[in-house]
Order: C-alpha cells, then sequence, then structure tokens
C-alpha cells in the first residue's frame, strides 16, 4: 500500500508535523481544504463565543483582520460579535464561499499580503496559523495593528470519549500502518496544538512589537451522529493525500466505532489560543 511520507502532518491539522518541523513547511496540505469548500463549511466545527468574546473586549476597536479566512467560518462569529471583519486567505475556492456567506474576502498569503494603508485592531488565525511562518506572520500582523491593537492564533484540539480514541487510533494504524497519523489518537490534542502556541508565541517575540505572549483556553462540547462525523474526517488536513483505499477503511472503521458506541457521541473540544498586544 503506497502510504503519506512521514514528513506529512497529521490527519486533524496538529500544529507541528511528526518530525518536529513547523506545518507552514507543508502548506500543499492547506491548498486541498478548497477542492470541497461546501463540506468544509458545512462540517468543521465553529469556536466557542467565549472567546470570541474574549478577544472582542481585549482589542481597542471592532476591526478585524482573519487570517486564512477560509469560508468564513471564524468571520461569521466576529461579525455577529459586531465586528467588521477582512478575510485572507490563499484559496480562491474558499474566499469566494467566504463571500457568498456576507465576509469580504482577499486572496493572498499572508506574508505575501500588503495591507495597502490598512488598520485593524485585532488580527486573528483560527485552525490557520500552522500555515504561515510564525515570525513572518507575527511581523506583518504587528504592521497591520494598530497601537494596542491584539494578535490572537487559536486551534480547535479534539477530545473523545476515552474508549473512541482508542477505536480511532486502531483505525489509522489498520489503514496505514507505516505512517504515524495513528499517533494522533493516542494523545491528549491539545497537548500538541500547546506546542503550536508555543512556537506562535515565541514567533510573536522574535518578531518584536509585541506585549509578552498569553495562552487562553476554552473548553466546550459538540454531539455528533454518525453521519455528521464522517463528513468532517474529510475536511481534515492530509486526508484527501490519503490512497483512496485507506481513505474508505478509514471512514468505514470510524462509522464502525461510532456505531459501536450507540451512533452518536459528544466531542469534547478545547481551544486553545496564543495571544499579544501590540506596543
Amino acid at each position: 500500500m503506497v502510504t503519506l511520507p512521514p514528513e506529512t502532518p497529521e490527519p486533524q491539522d496538529d500544529p507541528a508535523g511528526p518530525d518536529g518541523r513547523p506545518s507552514h513547511a507543508y502548506r500543499q496540505v492547506a491548498e486541498g481544504f478548497g477542492a470541497d469548500a461546501g463540506r468544509y463549511d458545512r462540517a468543521r466545527p465553529s469556536y466557542p463565543a467565549d472567546l470570541v468574546g474574549r478577544i472582542v473586549a481585549a482589542s481597542p476597536g471592532r476591526d478585524v483582520l482573519d487570517v486564512g479566512c477560509g469560508t468564513g467560518i471564524s468571520s461569521r462569529l466576529f461579525q455577529a460579535a459586531g465586528c467588521t471583519v477582512l478575510g485572507i486567505d490563499p484559496d480562491p475556492r474558499m474566499a469566494e464561499l467566504a463571500r457568498r456567506g456576507g465576509t469580504a474576502a482577499e486572496v493572498a498569503k499572508f506574508e505575501d499580503w500588503d495591507p495597502a494603508g490598512r488598520s485593524f485592531d485585532a488580527v486573528i488565525a483560527a485552525q490557520a496559523w500552522h500555515w504561515v511562518d510564525p515570525v513572518a506572520g507575527a511581523g506583518r500582523a504587528a504592521a497591520a495593528l494598530r497601537p494596542g491593537g491584539r494578535l490572537a492564533v487559536f486551534w480547535n484540539a479534539f477530545e473523545p470519549p476515552a474508549a473512541l480514541r482508542e477505536a480511532f487510533a486502531e483505525v489509522f494504524a489498520r489503514a496505514l500502518p507505516s505512517a504515524p497519523f495513528g499517533e494522533f489518537w493516542k494523545r491528549p490534542a491539545v497537548d500538541a496544538y500547546r506546542v503550536g502556541c508555543e512556537r506562535a508565541a515565541d514567533g510573536m517575540r522574535q518578531a518584536g512589537g509585541f506585549g509578552e505572549a498569553q495562552e487562553w483556553l476554552s473548553r466546550w462540547e459538540r454531539p455528533y451522529t454518525r453521519q455528521e462525523w464522517l463528513d468532517l474526517v474529510p475536511t481534515t488536513g492530509g486526508f484527501t493525500r490519503m490512497p483512496p483505499r485507506a481513505q474508505a477503511q478509514i471512514l468505514a472503521g470510524m462509522g464502525a466505532a461510532v456505531d459501536a458506541a450507540g451512533g452518536a457521541f459528544t466531542m469534547g473540544y478545547a481551544t486553545i489560543a496564543a495571544t499579544a498586544a501590540r506596543r
């Protein structure tokens, strides 16, 4: 069976690849999300309202730049909180769907994006900062932020019930025995994302212009039916680059695991953020 190279990121958007290199080195994985932008918008989880409110409250105003906005999932949350949002995404398919949902969106890689004299009160990145060079990205954010403006980058970490975590790990181990994907489910996902947060915070320090970075953590839950979960799995990083046979095995195995759990389950989420204010 053909498998992915060992340096390919793990399937749930782990901010660090399994070989320790940062995920922005694997940007080609992110470029696959737009292949089914509608599914991405429909199936991807949202973000907790308390984190959105905390970011807005800690910012000097309500002009927000959403980096890697995708289809606008995070943008719409900030708009609902009273913000004016401009999204940026390198994939025109994702940006077009964001526009259809009411988010102004420009197509660019953030490291190359030109603010053209515009400035913002907050720069956010939801499940996207690991695709951006953390130092160059923080420097670009600092240049776009007003004094006191806030950079906040955050990720959703999956926290399934223990029995399902073990079952999912076994599914990946059977489907791709020579790849590291199953390892993702063998440890608390928030630990992997905490590494990404630390990398983001270090990027803010190296870029300069920011106060000391903080970690903010929110926990919440979302129920999934079997079909809803299987709708989400193909939107995770690296899945579309797996061999078709492995994709089918993973979906079948995960479906069987959810069936064994009663056909539905509640996923715990830990949304972890790295954030700092511009001096």
